[in-house]
């Protein structure tokens, strides 16, 4: 009696896992050999306004600005206003001077929904076409603007570049990138091969400023992509992935900060799937699949939990029953090999095996993460530079 709820139990975790694992492994496989679309050369220079929410980022800022204003785009076709939270007034004035405008905020809990409503609500009777989004520290190439133009004028109304690691140059930096990397294969890549929306990363993002200073006050959380996601996909805005134009992101390069950022990415995903997942029967009823795959893709639990709880059943059951771990096994291979296809191949060397020495310590981590989510996606984390 007590070996077969056992087994019932293990079936229904297994369950969910394969379809989790099957479900990864299928936009990893559509990520493959893609196939750039590059839009026409726009006949319009839209105006667009750049923001960058800077929340104590003194020491990236400056640069980010320096490397910004070289743009291959008319000066006076785009404006860049930078929030600043909490940075020095050196820092600032040398922002001026760089011809960046500065918004100067002091809120008591930081955060960039807060940034960004702020500057929104300081343009929002200027005629800007586009409004686009970067942290602080994200340095992009000079034909940025120009690329966001023309896909803006070939009608996307909701952008997401390809963010890239700036820094590999420690092991959680690695792994950070190396996550990136394996979301901007499936869940971006992936998904627009299908015709499905890409997911949004936080930075990188361009939207339609109409629609944008129509929306933007509805964000209150720490996950304002994900909120984002929510309003556009519930809209019907679909939402294109541009791999091509690429956002240089600082990783981050100690555990702590990688451990605190993950436990905000979980907490902002729990909950957004709490207020969601009613919406699931109307969005299948409505054929908006973007939306009911975006609600079930946020159902699913983060990968390195995936992997690490296949891996302890295929272990475990051996066991029990060995008979039954075979499927874990299966399982298994087939969660490594997704990865294996998700990781681009700059990102694969003697450093990254060392690195993933590190997994079962983040899996065990990230178990930890699961029971210190509450309030996590209302506070504001703040990612440490250097």
């Amino acid at each position: 009696m007590i070996i077969n709820f056992i087994h019932i139990i293990e079936l229904v975790f297994y369950t969910i896992t394969a379809i989790s694992v099957l479900y990864l492994f299928f936009f990893a496989i559509l990520s493959v050999n893609e196939k750039h679309i590059i839009y026409k050369e726009a006949k319009k220079k839209h105006k667009i306004l750049v923001l960058f929410p800077a929340y104590k980022e003194d020491l990236v800022i400056i640069n980010s600005i320096e490397e910004f204003i070289k743009q291959d785009y008319p000066k006076d076709k785009f404006d860049v206003l930078v929030i600043s939270d909490q940075m020095t007034e050196e820092t600032n004035n040398k922002l001026t001077d760089l011809s960046a405008e500065v918004l100067t905020a002091n809120y008591k809990n930081s955060s960039k929904a807060k940034a960004l409503q702020y500057a929104t609500k300081s343009k929002i009777d200027i005629e800007y076409d586009i409004v686009v989004i970067l942290d602080a520290d994200n340095t992009v190439e000079k034909d940025f603007l120009n690329q966001i133009n023309n896909a803006y004028y070939s009608g996307c109304k909701a952008i997401q570049a390809h963010r890239i690691a700036k820094n590999i140059d420690t092991e959680m930096a690695l792994l950070d990138a190396v996550s990136e990397e394996i979301n901007n294969s499936i869940y971006r890549r992936g998904h627009i091969r299908l015709g499905l929306s890409s997911a949004l990363i936080g930075s990188g993002m361009a939207f339609d400023f109409t629609w944008f200073k129509k929306n933007v006050f509805l964000l209150h959380s720490a996950g304002e992509d994900k909120e984002l996601e929510v309003l556009l996909l519930r809209q019907g805005v679909y939402i294109d992935y541009l791999s091509w134009v690429l956002v240089y992101d600082e990783k981050t390069r100690k555990e702590s900060t990688f451990y605190n950022q993950r436990r905000r990415w979980i907490a902002a995903q729990y909950h957004t799937v709490k207020r969601t997942i009613k919406e699931l029967p109307k969005a299948i009823m409505d054929g908006n699949w973007d939306y009911t795959d975006k609600i079930f893709q946020w159902l699913i639990f983060p990968r390195i939990i995936i992997w690490g709880i296949t891996f302890c059943f295929a272990i475990g059951l051996l066991f029990v029953n060995w008979v039954w771990a075979i499927k874990w096994w299966i399982a298994f291979i087939f969660i490594i090999y997704t990865f294996a296809l998700a990781i681009p191949d700059f990102l694969v060397d003697k450093k990254l095996k060392n690195t993933l020495k590190r997994l079962p310590i983040i899996f065990i981590l990230m178990i930890i993460n699961l029971f210190r989510i509450k309030g996590a996606d209302k506070e504001f984390i703040h990612t440490k530079k250097g």
